[in-house]
């Protein structure tokens, strides 16, 4: 049979390749620097799948080089180097993995907190740094009866929240609307400014839209408390940096732990990891083996079925999805 032809920009698990591979023709992107559109010129010429991997940006340049996709695949929830309106433009679906990874985003964002509230990293840079009986580590904080602010209370907010109740925490939220299951929740809305003002914690979860962009800057910032802790699990850009930085430095905040930032990564001499006040992880909010694992397979599924003209399972424009 004849096989379909398909790019994929980088690595993806042996998994998924191998179950692209049994009915595509692939030609892989092989470096560790992402690839310029012109350095895939020839390949796309002919390509009719796009499975995106890193950093990659589908724009019209992107695409107009890739006159016979008629399927893009990614393994991520977020997409904002994908360009849907052009997608859309030209009738390509474009799938990502949204549900699969819930759970580990949910443990990972609550983790921050609990780390970053408890100062277990700094205790554990103590033990191997030989300093055990030098002093006192600066004391954490106590979750119990303290009021957690989800900023983006879906999926993923959701089970954040039934971790910080089991905490014995108060949850409050804030989404472009109440949820109508809010009181299923126990979680209680709030405007952006009210939450602000009351939570203790703050975890944005929001996805990077127009409107989310640089959400969180200096006015957002003078409206917490000096002792709140702010935790972003989702993406870079909704944070202004350097109003952060600055939050932090002044102390007018207590503490930040992020799993995503702007720019990342991070160069190793930025400001904000020169902080005291700060815990940074490389964006492993879905890195478990079970978690991307899943997330790689349903991408090449959505691949697969969208060469076949079949509905994707998951498609952000489902108006030009398969049917």
């Amino acid at each position: 049979m004849t096989k379909y032809k398909v790019v994929i920009t980088g690595e993806i698990l042996p998994s998924a390749l191998a179950a692209i591979e049994e009915q595509c023709e692939v030609r892989q992107w092989q470096k560790s620097t992402p690839p310029r559109v012109e350095e895939l010129a020839k390949w796309l010429e002919d390509a009719e799948g796009l499975f995106v991997t890193g950093k990659i940006a589908v724009n019209e340049t992107l695409l107009a080089a890739a006159p016979k996709v008629r399927v893009i695949a990614q393994s991520s929830v977020g997409y904002d180097n994908i360009d849907i309106k052009a997608c859309t433009n030209r009738k390509i679906p474009f799938g990502n993995t949204p549900g699969v990874l819930v759970e580990a985003t949910a443990d990972l964002a609550f983790g921050l907190l609990l780390t970053a509230a408890r100062r277990i990293h700094e205790g554990w840079d103590w033990v191997r740094a030989g300093k055990w009986q030098e002093g006192q580590l600066p004391l954490g904080v106590d979750l119990y009866n303290k009021t957690v602010g989800i900023v983006g209370m879906g999926a993923i907010g959701s089970a954040v929240a039934r971790r910080a109740q089991a905490s014995g925490m108060k949850v409050i939220y804030n989404n472009r609307h109440p949820r109508p299951d809010q009181e299923q929740l126990k979680a209680e809305y709030r405007t952006l400014s009210e939450l602000l003002a009351a939570a203790d914690f703050i975890i944005v979860l929001t996805p990077l839209t127009p409107e989310s962009q640089g959400m969180f800057g200096a006015k957002e910032f003078a409206q917490m408390k000096p002792t709140a802790y702010f935790i972003n699990a989702a993406r870079g850009g909704v944070v202004d940096t350097q109003a952060l930085y600055k939050a932090l430095s002044d102390k007018q905040i207590a503490y930040a732990a992020l799993d995503v930032t702007d720019p990342e990564p991070l160069p190793a001499n930025h400001p904000l990891l020169q902080l005291p006040n700060i815990l940074v992880v490389p964006h492993i909010g879905s890195a478990t083996t079970e978690t991307r694992n899943r997330m790689a397979m349903l991408a090449a599924e959505n691949l697969l079925l969208g060469l076949a003209g079949k509905p994707l399972v998951t498609c952000v424009n489902s108006e030009v999805n398969y049917r």
